[in-house]
């Protein structure tokens, strides 16, 4: 391989998710696809985080606004929703059905994707959290692409990595989720076409 082979590596992954990729509430220094982009320079990658995060969205808000978030010519993405669906108690069916779309706009167009999981608040039942929570490894399955189980893991529910609100990480939950997400996020960059 000549040094072009090198120079041609720079990839520009798109974060696209609700208020836990936006940043609520941490200085915009401290958002995951900041800190992400950080991690990944870090080890020498030539990467760009482009953040696509708006806080409150559900997966049909990332659907809707899937063309604007598509403007910036990723050729990587990190699918980072469904956290407000199932706060919202929103038909699973429905939130397959949005992500599949979103799955299936960002592969005619060409982009690499990681989606991550996640699970839903107990307040709903068993039977919705079950439905709910099998949506992600299914469609993950179904469109053949990466998969990380749970986006909040380690981070959910700990007092110590959250916020006031219980739900939104700090500054020290995301760097949490960063390095556990980056095993993943390095299998992407892997794949993906030079």
């Amino acid at each position: 391989m000549g040094s072009g082979a090198m120079a041609a590596t720079r990839h520009r992954i798109l974060a696209l998710g609700d208020s836990l990729t936006a940043g609520f509430g941490l200085a915009p220094d401290q958002a995951f696809p900041v800190r992400l982009e950080q991690a990944l320079r870090a080890e020498g990658r030539d990467v760009t985080l482009i953040n696509a995060g708006v806080s409150g969205d559900t997966s049909a808000g990332g659907k809707a606004r899937l063309d604007w978030a598509l403007a910036a010519r990723p050729d990587l993405a990190i699918v980072e929703l469904g956290a407000n669906d199932g706060l919202r108690g929103l038909d699973p069916a429905l939130t397959r059905a949005n992500l599949s779309a979103i799955l299936n706009r960002l592969k005619a167009d060409g982009v690499g994707i990681l989606l991550t999981g996640m699970r839903a608040p107990p307040n709903y039942g068993k039977v919705f959290e079950a439905e709910f929570q099998a949506v992600f490894p299914a469609l993950a399955a179904e469109h053949g692409v990466l998969f990380y189980p749970f986006f909040l893991d380690g981070v959910a529910g700990d007092s110590r990595y959250n916020q006031s609100d219980g739900l939104h990480p700090n500054a020290k939950g995301v760097d949490i989720i960063v390095e556990r997400i980056l095993p993943m996020v390095r299998k992407l960059l892997e794949r993906a076409k030079p």
